[in-house]
């Protein structure tokens, strides 16, 4: 909690035009500049543990169930895919497996694995972590609510750039044009919206092809009754989500390992039963042969081949639950040798029965353990579905954390492990749009193309993205950057170029879900930041408040009144719009600002910044409440007890500064107090202090033993600040009302059409079925009070 009586230095929200604004500007910007905090202790809080080697290796097993539940399943449908008309020439088989194997060696093992997982936020993965990384790098973050002090939290790692660096010309060229950073903007919704056409498409093709099974035993069942079952099987995945995956976790793992070892079992028996000339498709000449016997199906095939792949998204995006080396290790020793073996082992069977080749999986599956797998199969589908479908659910959050997404209600459904949330207005979505997919399509073939258009998207997002990573974050040398760039394009953008063909059969399906929620999105977010704009430009000055004298102008009632705006700075313009109608205020006013940060956590001690606004007997303060994009609910069932106590403290605090808290006339003394250095073995200087980790380390010099909360707040025997103490908490007994902005955005008459629908049609519908302020904040009904507000855009 940052204890400062004043009011530092000016931040990066004041114009560069106030120079000739005249001397009551310069007033406001000496009486209500941003305020200073405290982190900064502790710097690269995220550091890889070191782990023994047998916790590694069981941390390895763990991640086969969370992490490659989608890329293990792949063997169920490649070959399908990649030879839906048959197959007509023997050998195309063993130029099909060597580009399955040298895919799955140049874009799991070596780009993501080796390199992209690497390229983590704090442990956290997915495209919003990466984009997340660059806005902590250069100020490409399309709404600017960030403060200059935000940069010393713990979590908030930057470092500075050579002025004539490659980097510092990158970091130049983003920051110069606002289109620059709105293109960047939309390419991160566009990987984020394929990705969540991932969580639609990995269900209904996993589970239909597990069920599919049931035709190869029981030839009487048609197509209809396989499509019934995967439906009910997906209705019961969606069904459940609510419980989380904290309670059946457990078995993920121990399913996974159990496919991986029959999968490569049987894979081993068929190469060696039926055809072990397979295995010279490790040579990579047989791909060069595939593609010289020419014709269209070659490269149409690669879109087939490319499933072999997908999953790998959904290991960056749930990477957040192992280390790296456990990751590293489990796909490096289980997964890939045992996907090697399982293509391999179809591949040998298939060159004796090409005939086979809609049902390659399960033909090739002796007849003794046919129906053990059968049931691994689905249960791994199942397992597959539930990777795919988390990884959706923190996509959300995160969007909705950068104002990218409307407001839905997130569960938290384990206390243990904050990245395992329920979405229920987004799961209920998916449920429908999966089973539509399922029961419209009917078989793998379609599906299919549409699964290989949305992982091959999602690749490019992230090689763009990578780039920037390389650049920016790791300073690599511009020649690594190249080379990685284009190896990576060469690979991807060849599998594009063979997924256009297959658009007109399936492949529209991703890109019309993708455009969907990428209108949602990037409107939603177009009007979030003209609301913060419009809160920036209508914002009070500090003077009108100082000049309206410590009753403000009005009755000022008994009770705690909080004040819910956007700006870290500033008086809201709600709250000169709430004292013009209304002839009294609170006797106690807290200018709540809750704001996300491109961090995935902000620590608890680093959490609230408290301030205060004008001269004592006002009883005026800020509190900034700040959250990384993986934090719990903004507004936990303690935030407002939270908030009490950081308020209490800074006043305790305040009244021990000397010079400062003193008087009842407002000064900014603090800030020019000179800061003596102190290193790590200087004790703290209360004249002078930035920071204390707790109530306890404040009362614990003076003798005082915290209790409960009212012990900081109750007594009015503890020396400096009692009487203020009492006061405050007297008028939050009398009763805490939330004041909040009810802000309606309408486009101008002279508005081009687009824009109009935009705003007036998507957004105001996105924000009349979207969850109120209220609702998110936990806000009860009695206590609430809506300030009205319209502009025009």
């Amino acid at each position: 909690m940052a204890a400062r009586g004043v009011e530092g230095s000016t931040g990066g929200e004041i114009s560069e035009e106030s120079d000739e604004r005249g001397s009551m500007w310069d007033l406001d910007q000496q009486l209500d500049q941003p305020m200073d905090e405290e982190a900064g202790r502790l710097r690269n809080m995220y550091k890889e543990k070191k782990f023994s080697a047998l916790l590694l290796l069981q941390l390895s097993f763990q991640s086969l169930g969370v992490v490659y539940g989608d890329l293990g399943t792949s063997p169920l449908y490649v070959f399908y895919n990649t030879f839906p008309h048959g197959i007509k020439d023997p050998e195309d088989i063993i130029g099909a497996l060597s580009l399955i194997i040298y895919s799955l060696t140049l874009i799991p093992l070596l780009k993501y694995v080796f390199v992209v997982c690497k390229a983590n936020d704090n442990g956290q993965g997915g495209t919003f972590a990466l984009y997340s990384l660059l806005c902590r790098h250069a100020k490409v973050n399309t709404i600017p609510n960030q403060h200059r002090t935000d940069e010393e939290l713990t979590t908030y790692s930057r470092t500075t750039f050579h002025e004539q660096s490659f980097a510092a010309q990158t970091k130049r060229w983003l920051e110069k044009n606002a289109s620059r950073k709105n293109s960047l903007l939309i390419l991160v919704l566009v990987g984020t919206c394929m990705v969540i056409g991932d969580g639609i498409l990995t269900p209904a093709i996993s589970v239909l092809s597990a069920a599919g099974g049931l035709r190869v035993n029981l030839p009487h069942i048609n197509n209809g009754v396989v499509v019934v079952v995967a439906v009910v099987i997906l209705v019961s995945l969606f069904s459940v989500q609510h419980y989380g995956t904290d309670r059946v976790g457990w078995l993920f793992a121990p399913v996974v390992f159990l496919w991986f070892l029959f999968i490569a079992s049987i894979g081993m028996y068929n190469v060696c039963k039926h055809d072990p000339s397979v295995l010279k498709a490790f040579s990579p000449v047989y791909i060069y042969r595939y593609f010289k016997r020419g014709g269209q199906d070659r490269w149409t095939s690669l879109g087939g081949i490319m499933l072999s792949i997908t999953g790998i998204e959904a290991l960056f995006a749930d990477l957040s639950h192992f280390p790296v080396s456990a990751v590293q290790i489990a796909f490096t020793v289980i997964v890939f040798p045992c996907l090697l073996l399982a293509y391999s082992g179809q591949a040998a069977y298939l060159r004796k029965y090409p005939h086979h080749v809609e049902d390659a999986f399960y033909q090739s599956i002796p007849k003794s353990v046919y129906w053990p797998m059968f049931v691994i199969a689905t249960f791994a589908a199942i397992v597959a579905s539930q990777a795919t479908i988390s990884a959706t659910f923190s996509l959300i959050k995160q969007a909705l954390a950068h104002g990218c997404f409307p407001r839905v209600k997130v569960v938290h459904t384990s206390r243990k492990f904050l990245g395992q949330i329920y979405v229920p207005d987004i799961n209920w979505i998916l449920m429908i749009l999966c089973i539509t997919v399922t029961a419209g399509f009917k078989n793998q073939n379609q599906i299919g193309n549409a699964y290989g258009t949305a992982v091959v998207i999602v690749m490019l997002v992230t090689t763009l993205l990578m780039m920037l990573i390389m650049i920016l974050v790791w300073r690599c040398h511009w020649v690594l950057v190249l080379l990685f760039t284009f190896l990576s394009l060469v690979v991807e953008c060849t599998y594009f170029s063979a997924v256009l063909f297959k658009v007109n059969q399936g492949g529209w399906v991703p890109l019309v879900i993708a455009a969907a929620f990428l209108i949602i999105m990037y409107v939603w977010h177009y009007g979030t930041l003209k609301r913060y704009e419009f809160e920036m430009h209508s914002k009070v000055s500090m003077a009108w408040i100082l000049g309206l004298g410590p009753s403000l102008g009005l009755v000022r009632v008994p009770g705690v009144g909080l004040v819910y705006t956007e700006l870290a700075s500033g008086v809201p313009h709600i709250f000169s719009h709430f004292i013009t109608n209304l002839p009294a205020i609170h006797s106690v006013v807290v200018f709540v600002c809750v704001k996300n940060l491109p961090v995935y956590t902000v620590p608890e001690e680093e959490r609230f910044l408290v301030k205060r606004i004008g001269p004592k007997s006002f009883h005026m303060f800020r509190c900034v409440a700040r959250y990384g994009y993986r934090d719990l609910h903004k507004k936990d069932d303690n935030f407002e007890k939270r908030l009490f106590e950081s308020l209490f403290l800074f006043i305790r605090l305040e009244s021990m500064m000397e010079g400062c808290s003193d008087s009842d006339d407002y000064s900014i003394c603090a800030s020019q107090q000179p800061q003596p250095h102190r290193d790590g073995n200087e004790s703290r200087n209360l004249e002078t202090f930035d920071t204390f980790d707790s109530v306890e380390s404040v009362m614990a010099p003076l003798g005082v033993t915290k209790r409960t909360s009212h012990t900081v707040t109750g007594s009015s025997q503890m020396s400096g600040g009692g009487d203020e103490l009492e006061f405050i908490n007297g008028c939050r007994d009398a009763g805490v009302v939330h004041i909040m902005g009810n802000t309606v955005i309408r486009a101008r008459r002279e508005a081009r059409f687009y824009k109009r629908i935009a705003i007036d049609y998507v957004y105001a519908f996105l924000r009349k079925i979207c969850r109120e302020n209220s609702a998110i904040f936990n806000v009860p009904q009695e206590s609430l009070l809506n300030v009205g507000q319209i502009f025009y855009v």
